[in-house]
C-alpha cells in the first residue's frame, strides 16, 4: 500500500514538474544568438530573404547583409540614405530598399549586393514589400500619404495611390489582389484594390491608437495591427474588430508564423509578446519573452521559425534624473536571434 502511494506521489510530482516546465516555456523560444554588427547609425526593419541564407539590416545610411545562421558579414549596400526596409524579387534576382531621406528606392542585385539603380517615390518611403499576386513592389510613403507602385520588370512607377493620412506604415497583402496599410495618424487600416489601384475602405482601429506593425493570416483573413500596448485583430473582409489583446509598450513591428499560428510583437520596452491564434475568433497571450530595450522591430524566417530583432546598448540614465531619449552606445548595434529550444 505504501509502495503504491509512493509511486503515485512520484508520478504526481513528475506531472507537476512537467506542467511547470511547459508553463514557463510554452512556445520553446529562447535567445540563441546575438549578432554584433560593427557599424554606426539607427535602424528600422530587418528582413530575411528566404530564397537564400541572407539577413538584411537597415542601418543608418546603409544595409548590412549577414549570414542568417552565423551572423557573418556578407556585404553592404550603399546609397540607401535613411533606409527603412528591404524587399526581394528572387525570380528577377533583385532587391529593393526604401530610402526615407532621399524619397526613392535603391535597386540592387540579390546575388552580389551590387546597386543597379534608383527609383523615385513619394515623400519618406517607409515600409516596402513585394506583392507576389500582382508582381509589384510597393512603398508606403510615410509623410506623403500615398503608396508608390513599381513594376520590378523594368523598375518603372506604374501608379501612385492616394491613401489619406500623413503617417503610413506597414502594408500587407491577402495574396489575392488586395493590400492593407496602417494609417498611424488616423488610427485606421485602409483596404486597397491593387489591381485597380483604388482605395476600398477606411476601417477604424479604435480603441487602438498609433498603429505601426501589421501582419496578416490570409487563411483566416485576420489582420493583426500593433497599436499602443494593444494588438487589434480585424476581419479583413469587412473591417470588424474581432479581438483586442494586450501587449508590451513601444511596439513598432510584428511577425506571423503561418505554421504555428503565432503572432509576435516586438516591444521597445524589452519584451516580445507572443499571441496564439487558436481559431479565427480566439486569440490569447501564451508567452512574454524577454528581449532588450530598443528591440522594437522584428522579422521571422518562416522556414527555420527564427526571430530576428535589431537593437543596441544604451548609456545609463542621466545622474541628475533629467529625462530625454536614451543615447545609444556607439558601435553596439546588434541583432537578437530567438530559436525554438528543441
Amino acid at each position: 500500500m505504501k509502495q503504491a502511494f509512493l509511486k503515485l506521489t512520484v508520478l504526481a510530482a513528475l506531472i507537476i514538474s512537467f506542467t511547470q516546465i511547459n508553463a514557463q516555456k510554452p512556445t520553446g523560444y529562447k535567445l540563441s544568438n546575438t549578432f554584433h554588427v560593427a557599424s554606426l547609425g539607427g535602424w528600422d526593419y530587418p528582413a530575411v530573404d528566404e530564397s537564400s541564407n541572407k539577413l538584411y539590416l537597415s542601418h543608418g545610411m546603409q544595409v548590412n547583409i549577414l549570414d542568417k545562421n552565423t551572423g557573418d558579414s556578407l556585404g553592404v549596400i550603399l546609397n540607401t540614405t535613411g533606409v527603412h526596409g528591404i524587399a526581394f524579387v528572387p525570380a528577377l534576382n533583385k532587391g529593393y530598399t526604401s530610402n526615407g531621406r532621399t524619397n526613392n528606392v535603391t535597386v540592387f542585385e540579390l546575388s552580389t549586393g551590387k546597386t543597379l539603380g534608383q527609383v523615385a517615390t513619394g515623400k519618406n518611403p517607409d515600409w516596402i514589400m513585394y506583392d507576389a499576386f500582382t508582381k509589384k513592389i510597393l512603398t508606403s510613403n510615410h509623410t506623403g500619404g500615398d503608396i508608390t507602385v513599381i513594376d520590378p520588370s523594368n523598375d518603372a512607377v506604374v501608379a501612385t495611390i492616394a491613401v489619406g493620412g500623413s503617417k503610413l506604415e506597414t502594408i500587407v497583402s491577402d495574396n489575392a489582389g488586395k493590400v492593407f496599410v496602417n494609417a498611424e495618424d488616423k488610427n485606421e487600416i485602409v483596404a486597397i484594390d491593387l489591381q485597380k489601384n483604388q482605395v476600398l475602405a477606411h476601417w477604424s482601429l479604435a480603441p487602438g491608437e498609433g498603429p505601426t506593425g501589421l501582419v496578416m493570416d490570409p487563411i483566416t483573413k485576420r489582420l493583426f495591427a500593433t497599436c499602443e500596448k494593444l494588438l487589434v485583430v480585424m476581419d479583413a473582409t469587412n473591417g470588424k474588430i474581432v479581438a483586442q489583446v494586450p501587449t508590451g509598450e513601444g511596439c513598432d513591428g510584428a511577425a506571423f508564423d503561418p505554421a504555428s499560428k503565432l503572432v509576435f510583437t516586438s516591444n521597445g520596452e524589452g519584451t516580445i509578446t507572443v499571441v496564439k491564434e487558436v481559431d479565427k475568433n480566439t486569440f490569447k497571450v501564451v508567452e512574454t519573452l524577454v528581449s532588450k530595450k530598443g528591440a522594437r522591430t522584428i522579422t521571422i524566417d518562416t522556414k527555420s521559425h527564427k526571430l530576428y530583432l535589431p537593437t543596441a546598448d544604451y548609456e545609463a540614465p542621466a545622474a541628475d534624473g533629467s529625462k530625454g531619449r536614451p543615447k545609444i552606445i556607439p558601435g553596439s548595434f546588434q541583432v537578437l536571434v530567438y530559436s525554438i529550444d528543441k
